[in-house]
């Protein structure tokens, strides 16, 4: 594949994970399979952002025809763990790190009794969408677990490599002369 220039193609992608993120990757995405894009190395950078997003791109990108190849250089945080996850090979630069925790809203002042069970309702319902994710990939300690359920869990490079997270600690270098696309 490295010497044909139509099957591996290196992006980069970072930002909230929200609905204009869903629209580039999809643009992306549609553009890639234009041009016979096979593999597609991507370095995510991301803090999260809003769930339903994230889950969709991890969907979408898992089942793509399109392999994908995940990098993290920096940090990928909160829901963009879960869209990193869409990779089939997923790489961490030594530096980088990665957090994940359990949902969270802040509700508007003055709410009442019904309307909070709903939003704590909402949250149940994210942590188990994001969590039946998670479960398949990841190897925690038992001491990670109980940080998980407390408050945020952040992990090295390292930690991510022992968690399989990631298969290795390996940096984004696109190869001499491969076009960087920004999404």
């Amino acid at each position: 594949m490295e010497n044909d220039a139509g099957a591996e193609a290196w992006y980069t992608l970072s930002g909230d994970v929200n609905d204009s993120m869903v629209r580039r990757v999809f643009d992306a995405s549609a553009q890639m399979a234009q041009e016979g894009v096979q593999v597609a190395h991507l370095l995510l950078h991301s803090h999260g952002g809003y769930i339903s997003d994230g889950l969709c791109l991890y969907n979408v990108l898992s089942a793509s025809p399109v392999r994908f190849v995940m990098y993290n250089a920096g940090v990928v945080a909160s829901i963009a763990v879960t869209l990193f996850l869409a990779g089939q090979q997923r790489y961490a630069s030594e530096t980088a790190r990665f957090m994940i925790h359990k949902s969270h809203a802040s509700p508007n002042a003055g709410i009442g009794a019904d309307e909070l069970a709903v939003v704590v309702e909402g949250l149940r319902a994210d942590d188990h969408r994001t969590e039946s994710v998670l479960r398949k990939f990841l190897r925690l300690t038992p001491e990670q677990l109980l940080v998980h359920a407390r408050t945020d869990l952040h992990l090295t490079a390292r930690d991510a490599l022992a968690a399989g997270l990631i298969d290795e600690i390996r940096d984004f270098s696109p190869r001499p002369g491969a076009r960087l696309i920004n999404i």
